[in-house]
């Protein structure tokens, strides 16, 4: 018997927070390493060098990953896919608590990078199963908030760990509450059953459900405009994570402490904006708005809002609290890529092949993440300048580069053409 729909509801918003919980554990997973950097290295002997191999392996088959699970996706339920990869993620949290072996400890780095690598597009995937394509915006961006939550609790509670019981007992709990989740998910998820077609009068187009070849859908000017908005918005979060907490203690005089309090609040601030933005448009979607107005050019006029914030709190000679303001809320609009955008992709793309489709978004999001840090130290090594002046280049760039790919999304995002693109070659 089919369940009725207020019941369907309630399960959906469950099945939701449970998956929330699992990003919030599956970014823990990835920032620990950096919260215990400096007693793992004391203790272990480790040179800089021997720990960067450690920090970057996670990402050494990353995206590769990412992709073959999207694969996957397309043919396992998700929740099995799911309960998998939290078991596999927290077994690999194990060997660390015990091993002095570089070479384990890389090997369980770049496990937990395999294991992790899909997370994100199947749980997307998954979220979109239980909702219809109108209302999917606001609760994927909930289960993205993961990652600054994570962020949050990991920078409260890791280092607290790490004084009192050593570091290696923050890769032990983090085993356990993995394990914990998974025991949850095995008595409480399951797979949606929305087909993912629009339902009554919502102004979005129906996707085509024939599959397409996956050069026509990758070369489609939507999708790729779309992958380029996560491209951008991910350099922005690199950029953020890596040198935001250096720019507040060098570059605008704060000490280590008040530094910290600071970045926790910037992480806050970024909430309400990403959050509201995803409201907002499942709202316009429910007015009647279509969906090149209520996903595409509001997420692309977000990301130009948020370049052109970053430019102003690097060009403008503003106080430092007004340049502060400005780096949040450029960091906050440049979020809603990762709720809206993956709304756009599920609208166009075959169901058949939509976690496929979602995972290849990471490879273009790998690749900022992977370069971002990377530019911005060669603008920081090569810069004379001192204080904040000492960041301005890499804010810029910053800036730059979202506001590129915003303007970019701005002249492919048509959702109802692609649709009518993508069903016409999966007629032929």
């Amino acid at each position: 018997m089919t369940p009725k729909p207020d019941k369907m509801s309630r399960q959906a918003w469950a099945i939701t927070a449970l998956i929330a919980v699992l990003m919030i554990i599956n970014f823990l997973d990835k920032v620990v390493l950096g919260l215990v950097a400096v007693p793992m290295m004391e203790e272990l002997h480790l040179t800089p060098v021997q720990f960067g191999v450690i920090g970057g392996s996670l990402h050494w088959l990353y995206a590769v990953a990412a992709v073959g699970g999207g694969l996957l996706a397309n043919r396992l339920p998700t929740r099995w896919l799911l309960l998998g990869m939290a078991l596999l993620w927290s077994a690999v949290q194990l060997p660390i608590v015990f091993t002095h072996a570089l070479w384990l400890m890389i090997a369980c780095r770049v496990i937990l990078g395999v294991g992790e690598g899909p997370a994100t597009p199947i749980a997307t995937h998954a979220i979109y199963k239980w909702f219809p394509d109108h209302q999917r915006s606001l609760p994927v961006a909930l289960i993205h908030q993961g990652s600054a939550l994570g962020l949050l609790i990991g920078g409260l509670l890791i280092p607290y760990v790490s004084h009192h019981w050593g570091w290696r007992m923050n890769f032990a709990l983090l085993a356990l509450v993995g394990f914990t989740w998974a025991g949850l998910w095995l008595l409480m998820g399951s797979e949606g059953r929305d087909d993912g077609q629009p339902t009554g009068d919502q102004p979005v187009a129906p996707a085509p459900q024939a599959a397409i070849p996956y050069r026509r859908l990758l070369t489609d000017p939507t999708v790729l405009g779309n992958y380029m908005s996560h491209f951008g918005a991910n350099w922005v979060l690199g950029v953020v994570l890596v040198w935001l907490p250096s720019y507040l203690q060098k570059g605008l005089g704060y000490d280590g402490v008040t530094a910290g309090k600071m970045f926790a609040l910037f992480i806050l601030l970024t909430l309400p904006v990403s959050l509201g933005l995803a409201w907002l448009s499942q709202h316009l979607l429910r007015k009647g708005w279509t969906s090149r107005l209520a996903r595409g050019l509001l997420s692309a006029g977000a990301l130009v809002l948020a370049g052109l914030a970053l430019l102003a709190a690097t060009l403008l000679d503003l106080p430092g609290l007004t340049r502060f303001a400005l780096l949040a809320l450029g960091t906050g609009l440049t979020s809603v890529v990762f709720s809206i955008g993956p709304a756009m992709l599920g609208e166009i793309v075959p169901t058949s092949q939509r976690a496929a489709v979602l995972s290849m978004s990471v490879v273009f999001t790998s690749l900022a993440g992977f370069l971002s840090p990377l530019v911005s130290g060669a603008l920081l090594q090569e810069t004379a300048a001192a204080g904040a002046a000492r960041y301005e280049r890499v804010f810029l760039v910053a800036g730059g580069v979202i506001l590129v790919t915003g303007v970019l999304l701005w002249v492919t995002a048509h959702p109802r053409q692609a649709a009518s693109r993508l069903h016409a070659a999966s007629s032929r």
